[in-house]
């Protein structure tokens, strides 16, 4: 069965620079198709605006997919937990899959967050994936709340990739939120077992487990760095690149520190990274999405709105967000500065 007729997937993948090219076709194990993952750089993990009324604002949402191309970044990730993909409901969740890879338009690659802690429901949603084009990669964390061992991990994401094959899966190794680590061992096996697990986002925290990672995984496994703090060190031992939050934010920037980083100009990188650490600090003061959101809008981008359970950045540190954003640029007014052992 040819390609498109198996899944409707994008036929571009992501360089480090450049435009987006075909993706060569490989035969993998058992001589089946498989798409090559080509992604590397810096990815944004977009997220989802809401109008006042709670409803995504698909307007901004299209807005932001352009303002992100233009700015130069690698590859975009849709409704990860960045994007609040746990409070969107079905349609939501699918819409804004669409929206990102439609405003796209094969620019870049496009990745669709697709995490569930029941597999069986992993899988029908996984499915539903196939109606919308555009899609260059599946991205899943592990299963929440029902602390699996690794082999539950293991067959989980096994069924993943059977479901969604030939579309490559990236892994998403998020303990801090998951509650369960995915061991570099595990990944290993599951790299093994299906063609199409082609990369991992690991967030675990760890440098060692990325160098781990890198050490142990095939030649031509994508590890990206889902931490901006850490994302240089990851670079450093091997990794390809990083899926960002703060790119939301300074997408020209931080893909720019990647990009260097990459290139071995670790003058530049370096220096990216001292001038916008804080930045990567500061969207972890209140959970993730709410201090983005809030420099968003500031920025004039979207609203602050984010769902419940999540509320917004109290007042004090809204005050602390906006003068920062303005110490770094990203806005238009700048606010009046104030001692730094008063802002931070």
């Amino acid at each position: 069965m040819p390609v498109r007729d198996a899944f409707a997937v994008s036929e571009h993948g992501g360089k480090l620079r450049g435009p987006a090219r075909p993706q060569p076709l490989s035969i993998g194990r058992a001589g089946i198709i498989s798409l090559d993952m080509e992604t590397t750089g810096c990815g944004t993990a977009i997220v989802t605006p809401f109008r006042v009324d709670g409803a995504i604002d698909e307007a901004a949402l299209w807005a932001l997919v352009n303002w992100q191309i233009e700015s130069g970044i690698d590859f975009l990730v849709a409704c990860g937990s960045t994007g609040e993909a746990a409070t969107l409901d079905e349609e939501e969740w699918l819409t804004a899959v669409r929206i990102v890879a439609e405003a796209s338009a094969g620019r870049v690659p496009v990745w669709a967050g697709c995490t569930h802690n029941s597999t069986r429901t992993l899988v029908r949603q996984a499915g539903l994936l196939r109606h919308i084009n555009g899609i260059s990669a599946v991205l899943s964390a592990n299963p929440y709340y029902n602390k699996p061992s690794q082999e539950g991990q293991f067959q989980h994401f096994l069924a993943l990739a059977r479901t969604v094959d030939p579309l490559p899966v990236a892994l998403y190794n998020v303990p801090g939120r998951t509650a369960v680590n995915l061991e570099p061992e595990t990944v290993g096996r599951l790299a093994g077992a299906a063609h199409n697990i082609e990369a991992i986002k690991e967030a675990s925290g760890k440098l060692p487990q990325v160098a781990e990672l890198v050490h142990t995984l095939p030649r031509g496994f994508k590890i990206f760095s889902g931490d901006d703090n850490l994302a240089l060190a990851a670079i450093g031992v091997g990794a390809n690149g990083l899926i960002s939050v703060a790119a939301n934010e300074a997408p020209a920037e931080v893909s720019r520190m990647i990009r260097a980083a990459l290139n071995n100009n670790w003058t530049e990188a370096r220096e990216l990274e001292r001038r916008f650490g804080r930045l990567f600090e500061a969207n972890f003061w209140e959970s993730n999405p709410g201090p983005v959101k809030t420099v968003l809008q500031l920025m004039g981008h979207c609203t602050d709105h984010v769902r419940l359970p999540l509320v917004p950045p109290n007042p004090a540190i809204r005050v602390k967000l906006e003068r920062l954003a303005g110490e770094l640029g990203l806005l238009k007014h700048v606010p009046p500065l104030m001692g730094r052992s008063e802002v931070f």
